[in-house]
């Protein structure tokens, strides 16, 4: 079980495998007002960066699942590296239908909700796991402007233009779910530019050291194209944000 490969490879330096910086991660959590001892549940936790920063600075417990090896391998040595092995665990796995033995403080998906099937499906898949008054966290996409055209869209990696809405749609989203938004934060054009531009260099890199592998034309024409399409799609239309919700009374 595993990611597709190439993932592996554009994304293997990377410690936060979506749009924001530390600090914006660092943010999320002391919003969150979190108490030492929370349990946290991360459906995607990717190379557990959330859980563990969180472990070290807030006194967190929490579990991370991911479907990818070489990251779940990367949080256990992120997790020992900052000495909160007994505070947190990772879980190679399909986070897909992952419920929590024991209910949590905050259910989260950041940038995975193809896990339950969308928004929808993953925000109902968490709530299984959470305790009364916890919170979800749902990490997603969103248009900082419609795109003229599908054309537009597909350069943005997205399928279509609906598979996104802009900012105001996508809370009020949330409202229809029967969820309260009680927090967010929204990543910003640093951001964007650390998680994308990094896959660049990494790739290079990937490229000089593996010459003859399998996979080195699909990730030759990758760095060859991957620049100037994210700077004339995604970095003009595509926003991302992480939205705390709880579930109205």
């Amino acid at each position: 079980m595993d990611i597709p490969r190439i993932f592996n490879i554009t994304e293997s330096a990377h410690r936060i495998h979506n749009p924001f910086t530390p600090e914006k991660l660092a943010t999320l959590g002391a919003v969150l007002r979190l108490e030492p001892g929370t349990r946290v549940l991360d459906l995607g936790s990717g190379s557990g960066e959330m859980l563990c920063t969180w472990a070290r600075d807030y006194g967190v417990t929490g579990t991370g699942i991911d479907m990818s090896q070489l990251f779940s391998d990367q949080a256990k040595r992120r997790a020992h590296e900052l000495r909160v092995s007994d505070q947190v665990a990772f879980i190679h796995g399909d986070a897909a239908g992952y419920v929590a033995a024991e209910k949590v403080g905050v259910a989260a998906c950041l940038g995975a909700t193809w896990i339950g099937g969308g928004v929808v499906g993953t925000i109902e898949l968490l709530a299984k796991s959470l305790r009364t008054g916890g919170i979800i966290l749902i990490g997603e996409p969103y248009w900082l402007q419609l795109p003229p055209t599908e054309e537009v869209a597909q350069g943005c990696h997205a399928g279509s233009i609906a598979d996104f809405l802009v900012l105001p749609e996508l809370i009020a989203s949330f409202g229809k779910l029967g969820y309260d938004v009680v927090e967010m934060v929204l990543a910003d054009r640093e951001g964007w530019d650390r998680y994308e531009a990094a896959k660049w260099l990494t790739m290079r890199r990937w490229l000089e050291a593996n010459p003859e592998d399998e996979l080195a034309k699909d990730v030759r024409a990758e760095l060859t194209a991957e620049p100037v399409r994210y700077a004339t799609y995604t970095r003009q239309y595509l926003g991302w944000g992480v939205f705390a919700l709880m579930a109205r009374e």
